[in-house]
């Protein structure tokens, strides 16, 4: 079985290899990336000899694994490698075949890899699946507060906290993480721009490029910015699929 190591920590990656040479010796580890850029690459120059599976860690050096999916018509059986559990909605999502919660032990490893032989899903795929909020609901002392998500201009992080800002100017603190958030909104309403903001398509009034690739978004009239509204450079192709959707 070839496979192919998508993460960008070195020990990470030292563990990974470790761990399948000393447990799995028929499976080849042929190739190791650390990036979006650099696995679009990989997978570009290697499309006649593309591996069997690919254990692909989901937060990398220039953007999240789900960049991947959306720049290319990935079907080789993906087992998500992370330390985070928030991303296992949108992992299925994609398909993926399974998702191991860092450290990965031997024994999921042994299930995951079994699943690809078989072509098995991972049964817990179908009960991740849910439908977006369409309110979020923000305690502010003794009061709770109702905010629609159809009201909301954009998501940001700051200093260990997050934050709402709605199309009215208000803002509130959130209990919840970014990536946390990004798991329960529209996707076709809401981009993740950096890891630090998610904005709604309708809070957007123009987008201009910057030198080294970057956008900048300015908001519609009215609306205050809190927080960097620039694309990264990784995001950005994918940014410009979702706003022209």
């Amino acid at each position: 079985m070839r496979a192919l190591i998508i993460e960008d920590e070195p020990r990470a990656q030292k563990n990974m290899l470790e761990l399948l040479e000393s447990n799995f010796p028929e499976v080849d580890v042929v190739g190791v990336s650390d990036s979006v850029f650099s696995t679009l690459k990989w997978l570009e120059e290697h499309k006649e000899s593309l591996p069997d599976v690919i254990f692909m860690d989901v937060e990398l050096s220039d953007g999240n694994c789900f960049d991947i999916f959306s720049k290319t018509d990935l079907r080789v059986p993906v087992i998500m490698t992370t330390a985070y559990d928030s991303y296992a909605v949108k992992a299925f999502e994609v398909n993926s075949l399974d998702y191991l919660l860092k450290p990965v032990e031997v024994e999921d490893l042994r299930r995951a890899l079994s699943r690809v032989k078989t072509g098995e899903v991972a049964p817990v795929a179908t009960a991740a699946v849910s439908a977006p909020k369409e309110k979020f609901l923000i305690r502010l002392n003794d009061r709770i507060v109702p905010v629609h998500t159809r009201d909301i201009a954009y998501f940001y992080s700051e200093a260990k906290n997050s934050y709402i800002v709605t199309k009215q100017n208000r803002t509130f603190v959130m209990d919840d993480s970014l990536d946390t958030i990004e798991q329960s909104i529209p996707r076709d309403g809401f981009f993740r721009i950096s890891r630090s903001c998610i904005i709604a398509e309708s809070a957007i009034e123009s987008v201009a490029k910057l030198l080294g690739g970057r956008l900048r978004i300015s908001l519609v009239h009215g609306l205050d910015s809190y927080t960097d509204l620039t694309v990264s450079r990784a995001r950005v192709d994918a940014f410009m699929s979702w706003l022209e959707k």
